[in-house]
């Protein structure tokens, strides 16, 4: 757990005696003369912030001459970084993550501590942040900073002319899978945003035992998906094949989320027409995506990358978020509206969004996912004893 993770380094540094900083420390002056920053991005980010810090490099042209973007897989982030520290020859400034890569970079003592040591720089965050966003900044325990959210899914996606026996419920969308075969698919949960949705969202709709255990706590969670594999051709490595079929017409129901519900249809991969539904005893799964900095950043770095995160969570920057819906609604401060995006968001999410998405968001409960090993350990016993024999 990324909790327990973060918890277990700060009792062995109290062990030891060691300091882990002060409560509250001055962010360091910024610079007389402008910088270059360079910004690594291991969960998709920047699809979402890219825009907004150009801009601030735009408008801040006495402290950022330049910024560089890399795109890496995040399970390669914490040796990377490891191994520029050990150097002592630093090159990365900023990292844009997921939890997965937050908790791998704590295993080895990677990241900076940014709250409460530096939370003048972000003053009211708490009240500013949505309640689902909130709980997901407490998830990573000041050693990140949110700065996109959405809730996420599951919904189950179908094609309206091909299905008309629509499944209300769990045990209705078993016995519609196994009334039309191989009709049914949902990618591999370790590689798939809504595949992984889809499995930790299943306790809950089922009634397990502990949804936050899936070893000890997750029964008629895994005896459901034997089940229902029975009727599944095979499980693609990602989304985007799910997507394909679907739109090509040889599935006619995949799993799926808000986002990955609005941006195929503006892309065009999956029809316009297509429909989404909820499952009975509906709860959502969120997911966001965080800033972090590494430990041997510069002062002066440190100053503009701290100065550059607090802008990241203004509305208007928050706005961009909103992006073609690809993590709808995407901004994880309160009070940015769909009219604060540019107009191609607006445009896009108001051909292509659903109006209900705010009903379902306000009236079903929001769960923060599993992180860490518990999160590991269901993809590992989904791999050995449900699909693992079907990866394609």
């Amino acid at each position: 757990m990324l909790k327990t993770t973060i918890a277990r380094g700060l009792a062995l540094s109290a062990l030891l005696g060691l300091t882990t900083g002060a409560a509250h420390a001055e962010a360091p002056p910024l610079p007389t003369s402008p910088v270059t920053l360079n910004i690594i991005d291991v969960a998709g980010t920047l699809a979402l912030t890219q825009k907004a810090i150009e801009k601030y490099r735009d408008e801040h042209p006495k402290l950022v001459s330049k910024i560089t973007f890399t795109k890496a897989p995040g399970p390669e982030l914490a040796g990377k970084i490891k191994a520029q520290q050990n150097a002592n020859r630093l090159d990365i400034d900023l990292v844009l993550s997921g939890t997965d890569g937050i908790a791998a970079g704590l295993g080895q003592d990677e990241w900076i501590k940014l709250l409460p040591e530096y939370a003048a720089k972000f003053p009211n965050l708490e009240a500013n942040y949505l309640p689902a966003a909130l709980k997901m900044q407490q998830l990573v325990d000041g050693y990140a900073v949110a700065v996109v959210y959405y809730p996420s899914g599951p919904l189950i996606e179908y094609a309206p002319e091909r299905v008309k026996d629509i499944p209300k419920s769990t045990d209705e969308l078993l016995a519609w899978c196994k009334a039309h075969p191989n009709r049914l698919m949902y990618a591999r949960p370790a590689n798939s945003g809504p595949g992984r949705t889809w499995l930790q969202a299943l306790p809950y709709l089922l009634g397990d035992s502990d949804p936050k255990d899936p070893i000890k706590g997750w029964d008629k969670t895994w005896a459901y998906l034997k089940d229902l594999n029975s009727c599944i051709e095979y499980y693609p490595s990602g989304t985007g094949a799910t997507m394909k079929e679907f739109g090509e017409g040889s599935r006619d129901i995949i799993i799926t989320t808000t986002g990955w519900d609005i941006n195929p249809r503006v892309l065009g991969t999956v029809p316009k027409s297509a429909e989404v539904g909820t499952l009975k005893g509906f709860h959502w799964v969120s997911d966001a995506q965080y800033m972090v900095v590494p430990k041997g950043i510069s002062p002066d770095h440190l100053a503009v990358v701290l100065d550059l995160m607090a802008y990241m969570l203004k509305p208007e920057a928050q706005a961009y978020a909103y992006d073609d819906g690809y993590f709808y609604p995407g901004p994880a401060i309160k009070d940015v509206p769909l009219s604060m995006a540019p107009k191609s968001s607006q445009d896009a999410i108001k051909e292509f969004g659903r109006p209900e998405y705010d009903k379902l968001i306000a009236e079903n409960p929001i769960e923060i996912p599993l992180a860490d090993a518990r999160l590991v350990a269901a993809f590992r016993k989904w791999d050995e004893d449900v699909g693992g024999a079907k990866l394609k």
